[in-house]
């Protein structure tokens, strides 16, 4: 982000709460970034919903990043600095407790847009769907065809070019028992607000 599109963000009411990345020291909203807190034994664990008490540090969801500074230490040495505490540890596994968390978190999110009756399901429903102008952004599940993922982008990027499209790292069976249909590959957000969620 840059110094100007930071400061207009702070002149609009509606941007939120901007916070810092402790290892990039990028700046970015909330919603754009994980939550970290210390626990009170010194682990340092995942606050997805930003919603447990305390202190928190910010960390930009690069998982490559993420990974490398975990291995070298200067993960640890960011929450130290961040939370001004005590001795504090930082789980080896942090990486896939973020994973799995984030994964949950979508699914349950896809899960109430669902029974909000603001997705579609099946390819041939989203191709119609895209042609009356109807769809925002297109979700594949991990393990979905190439050819139909390249197929369903490429019709949404034609009506669209800003369209979101996006291969989930969630595989079709998770999707379909998350959602409670069978074999879930494509998902079309019709409501522009799921975006800005």
């Amino acid at each position: 982000m840059t110094e100007r599109a930071r400061d207009e963000s702070r002149l609009d009411p509606d941007a939120g709460p901007e916070r810092r990345c402790i290892l990039s020291g990028a700046h970015g909203e909330r919603v754009a970034l994980i939550r970290l807190v210390r626990a009170p034994d010194g682990r340092i664990l995942p606050d997805l919903g930003a919603k447990l008490p305390g202190r928190g540090a910010w960390l930009a969801p690069d998982r490559a990043a993420i990974l490398k500074a975990l291995h070298n230490g200067k993960l640890k040495g960011a929450c130290a600095r961040a939370f001004r505490t005590g001795e504090i540890t930082v789980d080896p596994a942090l990486v896939d407790l973020l994973d799995s968390g984030l994964a949950r978190r979508a699914l349950d999110r896809l899960g109430l847009e669902r029974k909000a009756g603001n997705l579609l399901f099946g390819a041939e429903k989203i191709a119609d769907a895209i042609a009356a102008g109807k769809v925002h952004a297109l979700l594949h599940a991990g393990d979905a065809a190439d050819d139909g993922v390249r197929w369903l982008d490429n019709a949404l990027a034609r009506i669209d070019p800003g369209s979101y499209c996006m291969s989930l790292p969630i595989s079709r069976e998770q999707l379909s028992l998350a959602l409670g249909r069978e074999n879930v590959v494509h998902i079309a957000a019709i409501d522009s607000k799921l975006l800005n969620a």
